[in-house]
């Protein structure tokens, strides 16, 4: 979708677009004269710690978007808005990296249980969303990878990331999502950018 330059510019955008908005409620998000760089689509942005890559914050957008508006305002979010974590303060910005996953639109899984499911779900291509009344939930493609899980593991922790049980997933009214991501980080705090290549 994008080439390393415009995926390097997008993360240097949301470094920026947290580095300027301390003292700030939101940012003021910057434009793009690269028309391809607002094409409309689901972005997150994610947060870690230099030392051992552990999570600092992360936060996305999933419905599309012009996607360098978009990633400002993600960006902004996973540092000073994400629950888990307390917002991010301004002598950590030199320890820390910025990730920023580009979502293609999310097809339905077919399937009536996890078995089924599962089959259609490639570990270290696929992110997962998943929906059913009020509860919903979304596991980026990095996230099985990192934690070594199987399409089963993937799909339970799913449920639970959704505040539902495993059982939900023979619900009727359950619908599971896959999607894609081309992903985009800092080797070093500001230093340089790489597409990141999942491993299965």
């Amino acid at each position: 979708m994008y080439d390393l330059e415009e995926g390097t510019l997008l993360v240097k955008v949301a470094r920026n677009a947290v580095e300027e908005s301390f003292g700030k409620k939101a940012p003021n998000p910057q434009k793009t004269k690269n028309k391809k760089l607002d094409e409309e689509h689901g972005v997150f942005v994610t947060i870690k710690k230099t030392a051992d890559h552990s999570l600092r914050g992360c936060i996305g957008i999933v419905s599309p978007t012009p996607l360098f508006e978009a990633v400002q305002r993600a960006a902004f979010s996973a540092a000073f808005s994400d629950p888990r974590f307390h917002p991010l303060k301004k002598d950590e910005l030199e320890t820390i990296i910025f990730e920023v996953s580009v979502m293609t639109e999310p097809s339905l899984v077919s399937g009536k249980n996890p078995a089924e499911m599962g089959e259609g779900i490639e570990i270290g291509r696929d992110g997962l969303l998943i929906s059913n009344g009020p509860y919903s939930g979304l596991l980026l493609p990095q996230v099985p990878v990192e934690q070594k899980w199987d399409t089963d593991e993937f799909l339970t922790n799913l449920c639970y990331k959704a505040g539902m049980t495993p059982s939900f997933l023979q619900d009727e009214n359950t619908q599971v999502w896959k999607f894609q991501c081309q992903i985009f980080a800092e080797e070093s705090p500001r230093g340089d950018v790489k597409e990141v290549v999942l491993k299965q």
